[in-house]
């Protein structure tokens, strides 16, 4: 049995034992409260059983001191004493209610539910009903189960919620490691190929070629700084973001399809915000390029930069499938995609370099069923 077993089967050992735990605090929970309701009814009848008493002795006879003992004793039982005229008392019950007809007979209704009423005869004949309710004690103790199961929820609630934290922070670790190791592994050969470039230049090759091999060598450049960015915080500097969207857009387009149209509008003017480069061009790349695949190849990619006086907006749009919107939030979960050969770290990596190293917000702000669907940018702009 492997380390992941051998912790999945502790984390249910655990998770039975605190229900074992649990069931038998509430079982004895649930004994305490009978006993003490038992307890209370025992003490009850003994007052009723005193009252009695006092009505039934004659003018003659000596009163001991126990009955008295025992009426004076219940002060924590609320009461109503009702005579065979309809006339109510009331005992341990506040004095607004004490002084409230109509409240006692809906408390008397109800603590004619809640416990038998006890009967008081005198010289053989009903005298007088006691109907009671519950004390304070046992008003608590009703809810004593019910807290601790709550308590118990919100302990389970933080566990899960560590647990789908700590998931999330290895897979983040994973990525990023990944992600550096692949950088590593296409600096070896790109280096070796620029050498090539160089040693070609000295040959009788078409220099056209060299140029065009130049620029894959630059792409791929770019590639390898941008894998080896993640996991780490970036750099970011003071740039123009309408000229950046730009390049990002015009890179992508001038390498696209002939069938996929390209709507691009940018203000004219300078808009300055933080931006790494590498980063925010991979965003953009990767948004349109998702929209593309959205449109099978076929359809309008339309790239919108507007700003306020705070912040920038940048719209990516589609013509697609569109996206269901239970999904909005979960297309930017590290593994999650629709894709039938995706890895679903696109959008991911996107909300991570827009959210926690831009310290901006990317988001779903549009979708429609086979209408398309509009990724929205925000980022804070500067003075």
């Amino acid at each position: 049995m492997n380390f992941t077993a051998n912790r999945n089967v502790l984390r249910w050992v655990i998770i039975a034992f605190a229900m074992v735990i649990t069931a038998l605090i509430l079982w004895n929970t649930y004994g305490f409260f009978q006993q003490l309701k038992e307890s209370e009814r025992k003490n009850m009848t003994e007052y009723k059983t005193a009252i009695e008493d006092f009505n039934n002795q004659s003018l003659n006879a000596e009163m001991g001191n126990l009955g008295t003992i025992v009426t004076r004793n219940n002060t924590t039982v609320p009461l109503i004493e009702v005579n065979f005229k309809g006339e109510m008392k009331a005992r341990n019950l506040p004095d607004e209610i004490k002084n409230d007809s109509l409240a006692l007979v809906e408390l008397v209704k109800e603590y004619k539910d809640l416990n038998p009423p006890l009967e008081i005869s005198y010289e053989g004949k009903p005298y007088q009903t006691i109907y009671y309710g519950e004390s304070p004690i046992i008003t608590k103790m009703k809810y004593f189960p019910l807290a601790l199961l709550l308590i118990l929820v919100l302990f389970g609630a933080v566990i899960w919620f560590f647990y789908r934290s700590t998931k999330a922070s290895e897979q983040n670790k994973l990525w990023a490691g990944m992600a550096k190791e692949s950088a590593h592994q296409i600096g070896t050969p790109l280096s070796s190929l620029v050498g090539w470039t160089t040693l070609l230049k000295d040959t009788d090759v078409d220099p056209s070629y060299i140029v065009e091999m130049e620029k894959d060598i630059e792409r791929l450049q770019t590639i390898t700084e941008r894998f080896s960015k993640i996991g780490s915080i970036p750099t970011l500097k003071e740039m123009d973001i309408v000229d950046q969207t730009e390049k990002a857009a015009h890179y992508i387009s001038s390498r696209s399809s002939k069938l996929v149209e390209f709507a691009v509008d940018l203000p004219s003017q300078p808009i300055l915000v933080k931006l790494n480069e590498q980063l925010y061009a991979w965003v953009i790349e990767n948004l349109i390029k998702n929209g593309i695949d959205a449109m099978k190849g076929k359809g309008t990619i339309n790239i919108y930069l507007r700003a306020d006086a705070h912040k920038v907006f940048i719209t990516v749009s589609d013509t697609g499938k569109g996206i269901p919107k239970s999904q909005w939030n979960q297309i930017f979960t590290p593994g999650f995609t629709t894709k039938k050969r995706g890895w679903g770290l696109g959008l991911s990596l996107a909300h991570r370099i827009i959210n926690d190293y831009h310290k901006g917000n990317i988001r779903v702000s549009e979708s429609k069923k086979d209408q398309g669907t509009t990724f929205e940018i925000v980022l804070s702009k500067l003075k």
